[in-house]
């Protein structure tokens, strides 16, 4: 029994693109693409409205995307903080975060039914997304078709009313809004506990077909096969990666992996005191084997220069142990702080310098974040200013039109 939910619509605009495909479609409209079994156009974008994300953690070759985002005549962004994304918008509509505003929310697979009111006033003129959206809705003219005249306390008590109705049908009565409201929780009924994965396949696979075209689980795909694609044949096969240590490339013999950090969700709060903590001279931890930092002359604390063809990046040094030989990791999500005269080369710590705008294959048309070949020297240098832990210089608010 899932929990209330917004009224999705649906949109008129039927065509999209890859995600990760985003500074392609920017550099290069009009160019065809395969994705899928399908061919895709990239269309020409005027106006990046960007919510909720952040692509410059995400994207690689992030040179290329700065580039990218050029290109548009104007980039819009809600941001709570001056991210990345945000410090290349033209526009920041600062938005306010979950703590500050009255939600409610539970888990995919989560019984536990949460009210979230506010804990904290919005912080300057943050607004929630739901009010900045309801305020270009007045700004069109478009009749409240987004907002339905309800304010945000209005949506959250018309939803879980509709919700208790369909509870209450199902056999499963709950509190009134209110009730919920100054609780702790509510527990969602759940038909088998044990969530197994499939178990209605399970049991009778006849009467519960999966969703492929036999309705089993195949391992053999007819259908991608039928695309023709090379790099991604209808069968679990093992393709060379276009850069590995196999390829044996003397100008960068080491093989950067890009994990998951551990201080941080993905780039969340990397300004914050915990994963400012973990920095090696303000710069993201990068971690060596002791024999390649000892053939470099390099130990734990020096600052190094991580570099390919594609970029630069400066990072803090970790000699250890617990990395093999041939390797160096450094953690994604180090905001990207570029040089003004050169992109390419990132102050703080960002691998998605380093990383290959390409496809993962013509089917997926996925990043290929996370390996890539460089070499690693210290740097010897004055260690550049960092920028992403202060805010950028701002054009006076009359200076934009229409504000």
């Amino acid at each position: 029994m899932g929990p209330p939910s917004l009224p999705q619509g649906r949109n008129p605009e039927r065509s999209f693109i890859p995600v990760a495909r985003i500074s392609d479609m920017l550099l290069h409209p009009g160019e065809v693409i395969d994705f899928n079994g399908q061919q895709i156009t990239l269309p020409r974008i005027d106006l990046v409205y960007w919510v909720g994300g952040n692509p410059f953690h995400h994207h690689q070759d992030l040179a290329k995307l700065r580039g990218a985002f050029k290109r548009p005549s104007t980039v819009v962004v809600h941001e709570q903080f001056w991210t990345s994304t945000a410090r290349h918008a033209d526009i920041v509509l600062p938005a306010t975060m979950s703590i500050e505003r009255d939600d409610y929310g539970s888990g995919r697979n989560d019984p536990f039914f949460f009210p979230m009111p506010a804990l904290t006033e919005p912080a300057g003129e943050a607004r929630d997304d739901y009010a900045i959206f309801a305020g270009l809705e007045g700004r069109l003219e478009i009749d409240d078709c987004f907002s339905e005249g309800r304010t945000t306390r209005q949506w959250l008590h018309h939803l879980y009313d509709g919700w208790a109705e369909r509870m209450a049908v199902g056999g499963h009565p709950v509190p009134g809004f209110e009730e919920f409201w100054t609780s702790d929780h509510l527990e969602i009924p759940v038909e088998d506990p044990r969530q197994i994965l499939h178990s209605a396949f399970r049991a009778d696979p006849v009467s519960n077909p999966l969703a492929t075209p036999s309705g089993l689980i195949e391992i053999f795909s007819a259908t991608i096969d039928a695309f023709g694609y090379d790099d991604c044949p209808g069968h679990p096969v093992w393709l060379e990666p276009r850069e590995w240590l196999g390829t044996h490339d003397p100008a960068h013999p080491l093989h950067l992996i890009s994990n998951q950090p551990k201080t941080r969700l993905h780039s969340q709060l990397d300004v914050g005191q915990t994963s400012q903590q973990s920095k090696v001279n303000g710069r993201e931890p990068a971690r060596m084997n002791p024999a390649d930092a000892e053939a470099r002359g390099l130990r734990t604390g020096d600052t190094i220069l991580l570099r390919n063809d594609r970029g630069t990046c400066l990072a803090g040094l970790v000699v250890s142990e617990e990395i093999r030989p041939g390797i160096v990791q450094l953690a994604t999500g180090a905001w990207y702080d570029p040089d003004p005269d050169d992109p390419s080369f990132c102050r703080h710590g960002n691998p998605n310098v380093l990383t290959a705008d390409l496809p993962s294959s013509l089917l997926s048309q996925g990043t290929t974040a996370q390996h890539t070949l460089i070499e690693v020297e210290r740097w010897d240098g004055p260690l550049p200013a960092l920028t992403v832990d202060r805010p950028p210089a701002l054009l006076p608010r009359h200076s934009v039109s229409g504000t």
